[in-house]
């Protein structure tokens, strides 16, 4: 009897709303915060420039791409498939935007980053669930 209560859960489908929106707000903040994109601002960080420009528009792409590839959910046809791409590549530029963000910091261990890094762990996780399970949540 309490089985069947339980299979009848209704799901959520618009849940990666909740993962979404906040990992796609952080990647513009940090995108739009590089902006004017400057040598300068590169060599602070021991950056070429050209890192430091994809860094920039990467961040930005990426966040606007997760919001647009979720949009392209409510259409119908070809816009859907066009989404989950453009969701999966938003997600792994967040993983690689992310793991240049931790190699940079040049931890001492893969602990360190565990320990102590915790919200790059967070964007890394998320850009990789996006990136591995795209707009068919």
């Amino acid at each position: 009897m309490h089985i069947n209560k339980i299979v009848n859960i209704p799901s959520f489908a618009l849940s990666h709303w909740l993962l979404r929106i906040p990992l796609a707000i952080v990647f513009i903040q940090q995108g739009s915060s590089k902006f004017p994109v400057t040598l300068e601002d590169a060599e602070v960080y021991e950056l070429p420039y050209l890192v430091w420009w994809f860094v920039a528009y990467g961040e930005l792409g990426a966040g606007f791409g997760l919001i647009a590839g979720g949009i392209l959910l409510f259409f119908k046809n070809i816009w859907i498939n066009i989404g989950d791409v453009i969701t999966r590549f938003s997600g792994f530029t967040i993983g690689c935007i992310t793991t240049g963000v931790i190699w940079v910091s040049k931890p001492e261990s893969f602990i360190d980053v565990i320990l102590y890094d915790n919200l790059h762990v967070f964007l890394w996780v998320g850009g990789l669930y996006f990136a591995l399970r795209g707009s068919k949540t």
